[in-house]
């Protein structure tokens, strides 16, 4: 755990009563400060490190943490170029343009017991998930689906959200321009309201 993820994670929790989620790029970056952490298991890779390997090495101090672990099924889908993260995990994306391979990986994860699906096209993505693959994901789990990567417009975190993510990632864009935030949550709140009305 670095001294600025610690820093952050009480910056958050001082300011705000969201639970706070980490999001782990290795198995010691934990802080018992926050709320849960997603257990990430690469379901779309066949690097058995982070299928279940760094899960071994981190099983005693989760324990003890008493964090809320959320078994996660994470799957990086091909988005246009290489990413750290499919650089890192030494595996090879899903085909962006295969919505039936994504569909059956996250169907077998929620079959194995995770809890929650992410779909993620890696920091820096080029271009962002595909409607098609969201959807045929989100018709073939029940669990919440989580999306990330190149959603660094207004347009495509909403087209995420109308394909049946049931949250968005945005990262970089963030970095880039402090506003985005704001007006992205404006756009999910809209979105809620909207999706509530309709089904009432």
């Amino acid at each position: 755990m670095s001294s600025h993820q610690a820093a952050l994670i009480r910056f958050i929790k001082e300011r705000s009563p969201a639970p706070v989620l980490l999001f782990p790029s290795h198995s010691l970056h934990l802080d018992a400060q926050a709320d849960g952490i997603l257990l990430l298991s690469l379901i779309s890779g066949r690097n058995p490190e982070f299928l279940i390997g760094q899960h071994v090495l981190a099983a005693p101090l989760l324990r003890q943490s008493k964090l809320q672990i959320l078994p996660t099924g994470y799957m990086l889908v091909e988005s246009g170029r290489q990413t750290t993260a499919s650089y890192m995990s030494g595996t090879t994306p899903l085909p962006h343009d295969k919505p039936s391979i994504a569909a059956c990986t996250a169907m077998a994860g929620e079959q194995l017991g995770l809890r929650l699906i992410y779909l993620d096209g890696g920091s820096g993505a080029l271009y962002p998930i595909s409607a098609a693959i969201i959807r045929a994901v989100r018709e073939a789990v029940d669990v919440p689906l989580i999306v990330g990567g190149g959603l660094n417009t207004v347009e495509k975190a909403h087209a995420a959200l109308s394909a049946g993510a049931d949250v968005i990632v945005v990262g970089n864009q963030i970095e880039k321009d402090v506003t985005f935030l704001g007006a992205v949550a404006e756009a999910v709140h809209a979105f809620n309201t909207v999706t509530k009305t309709a089904s009432t």
